[in-house]
């Protein structure tokens, strides 16, 4: 039995629509809508699903960069929701986050050398030397030379940013490290080399990763459980063998009929979903997506589903699967 690091539950983020002469809420966008999810140590854990969903927000949210509205993050057996800004400055040491683009996450009047060193000195690791020592270390895990680290971001290709990235958030020796959609910006050949890095340092250093992405071929190759979010929620859970061999939630059958096939001589029946992705700030009652689903019934209209055990290791939030009558539940 693998051991939890990370223990999310009933994670909610929600930001005020304020409207009228005293700007008071008159409503809210459900970005993260009630979530729970357990990261096993060492493995990747990915978060998957269509822009708007909440992946990012998610990330964000469970390393308080953005502080949740309601809900538990347990990181080894410590709710950090209820740490000051002061001890969850500290906790940070063991939890850090990639960011989506390369260039604006780097500061352009840093050089490299100390872009990586600033994470040691704000947390007061080791002296000037050391930590010189330290970010030649760094810079030779990613493979960036000894010369690169008197340059600046902007002399840098997009796949060479991406590795500074990765060498500042290993620069503390953290256990968790968030992943926001990592690879998106940068081109398909230059992709697979930043994924081939990060499956090595986490052999490497025994890192746990959080992978937010909406390739899911990426994802494929990198995770080795995914759960797949819909505006704000998520709908299913598994490992990524079950999820492309017997996705259960028809958003997810939908959303993996999608995904190029590289053999041209294969023909995929396509899914195509009618309507538009409503609002999280008037989220539809009941399922999230009975807007769209083509097997919606009555029940997904008025009652929303629980994330459950619909097979061994396999959670899915649809009431196609239901073990009591519908009819009990609409009572």
């Amino acid at each position: 039995m693998s051991e939890s690091l990370l223990e999310v539950k009933n994670l909610k983020k929600y930001y005020p629509i304020n409207k009228g002469f005293f700007n008071r809420a008159q409503g809210f966008v459900k970005a993260v809508d009630d979530i729970s999810f357990s990261v096993n140590k060492g493995e990747t854990f990915g978060l998957v699903g269509e822009s708007g969903c909440g992946k990012s927000t998610t990330g964000r949210a469970l390393l308080r960069l953005i502080e949740p509205t309601a809900g538990e993050i347990w990181f080894e057996e410590q709710d950090i929701t209820k740490l000051s800004m002061e001890e969850m400055r500290k906790r940070r040491r063991e939890m850090q986050i990639v960011f989506q683009d390369p260039y604006s996450s780097l500061d352009p009047r840093n050089t490299v050398q100390r872009i990586l060193e600033e994470p040691m000195i704000v947390h007061g690791v080791g002296n000037a030397k050391e930590r010189r020592a330290a970010v030649k270390r760094l810079a030779d895990v990613v493979g960036l030379a000894k010369a690169h680290l008197q340059r600046y971001p902007h002399q840098f290709s997009g796949g060479q940013r991406q590795r500074i990235g990765i060498a500042r958030a290993l620069a503390l020796q953290p256990k968790l490290i968030v992943a926001d959609e990592p690879v998106s910006a940068l081109d398909v050949s230059i992709q697979s080399q930043v994924i081939n890095l990060m499956q090595d340092l986490q052999r490497e250093f025994g890192l746990t990763y959080i992978f937010i992405a909406h390739d899911l071929s990426v994802v494929k190759h990198i995770c080795d459980r995914v759960a797949v979010m819909y505006l704000g929620r998520i709908v299913e859970i598994t490992d990524k063998n079950k999820l492309y061999a017997q996705p259960m939630h028809p958003y997810t059958q939908a959303l993996l009929s999608a995904v190029p096939e590289p053999n041209p001589d294969i023909r995929k029946e396509r899914i195509i979903l009618q309507g538009e992705v409503p609002s999280p700030a008037n989220a539809p009652i009941g399922c999230a997506f009975n807007t769209r689903c083509p097997k919606v019934m009555d029940v997904c209209r008025n009652v929303r589903p629980p994330l459950l055990e619909t097979d061994s290791g396999h959670l899915t939030a649809c009431h196609l699967y239901d073990k009591e009558p519908i009819i009990t539940r609409l009572a």
